[in-house]
């Protein structure tokens, strides 16, 4: 499996600054290799784009790549999210579920950690907007009434793994940089029939490509990773809307090295989703725990 490796240089050093949700409970994996949990059906692959990545394309390149203008057309849908992780002989998976809105780049997650050690499971309020991420409940010395503000842009991964959840608009915008993309068969997702797309992205290309309300977050991803290359499994329905993503990704922990896939599943398309920032006076402004 082809995978993307986090440099530890620079915008690392943000993400252990901030001591965000996936590096924290990355700490207490150990041990064995990814699960095909949320594997798509298999089916054979029956076309393929060649592998160009400039100009016009049609097909399955096409499609894939159009898909995140598609989500602007639509405007807002609910989201569930999950990002698995992996090493060694343990894996962990933070589940998160909320509403995102593609045309302001905003949304928000509920996203529900795994228990540690004697501690229960907790949930933390994420917010997602253009260049920066809100959190709420996130521990690490942070009183349970204040949020946390993060530059996304200053995350060495730009917020694809770190925050716990991949923003939504992010994962969609990286197919725009779609490559090498063949069509699996047909599958249902939500009892929706959709076409099952699979295939690499490139995060560099992707950060060219987008709008400027991720560009920031995708560049900073793109000069983070040692590889800009991603594997992915699209799934669109009929109107050619992204139902559901799943990206693979992988950094470095402690020494270990942690597999992540993270999957987006998208779902009640012209749902209300409002999100409201939090007021400056609500803002944490002290020390974050390591």
């Amino acid at each position: 499996m082809v995978v993307q490796k986090l440099r530890r240089a620079g915008g690392a050093d943000a993400v252990t600054a901030t001591a965000v949700v996936v590096a924290a409970v990355a700490t207490g994996l150990a041990g064995c290799s990814p699960g095909a949990a949320g594997t798509a059906p298999s089916a054979g692959p029956v076309a393929a784009d060649g592998g160009k990545d400039d100009g016009a394309a049609g097909g399955p390149l096409g499609a894939v790549r159009a898909a995140p203008d598609l989500l602007v057309r639509a405007g807002t849908s609910r989201t569930r999210t999950a990002l698995e992780m992996a090493t060694g002989g343990t894996r962990l998976t933070i589940e998160g579920e909320g509403g995102y809105d593609f045309r302001a780049g905003r949304g928000q997650v509920r996203v529900l950690l795994p228990e540690d050690g004697d501690r229960p499971r907790r949930r933390i309020m994420e917010l997602f907007t253009p260049g920066a991420l809100y959190m709420k409940n996130r521990g690490a010395g942070v009183p349970v009434d204040k949020w946390v503000r993060v530059d996304t842009t200053t995350l060495a991964d730009g917020n694809l793994v770190t925050g716990g959840a991949t923003d939504p608009g992010a994962a969609a915008e990286l197919l725009r940089a779609a490559r090498h993309v063949t069509y699996v068969g047909e599958a249902h997702v939500g009892g929706v029939p959709v076409a099952h797309y699979r295939g690499t992205t490139d995060i560099g290309a992707a950060a060219r490509l987008a709008p400027p309300r991720v560009r920031g977050a995708l560049a900073a991803a793109a000069k983070g990773f040692t590889t800009d290359t991603v594997p992915f499994d699209a799934y669109l329905d009929e109107a050619g809307r992204l139902r559901k993503v799943r990206h693979r990704f992988s950094f470095t922990n402690g020494g270990r090295e942690v597999d992540v896939a993270s999957t987006t599943l998208l779902y009640g398309f012209g749902s209300p989703v409002d999100v409201w920032l939090p007021p400056l006076g609500d803002i944490y402004a002290g020390r974050i725990a390591g």
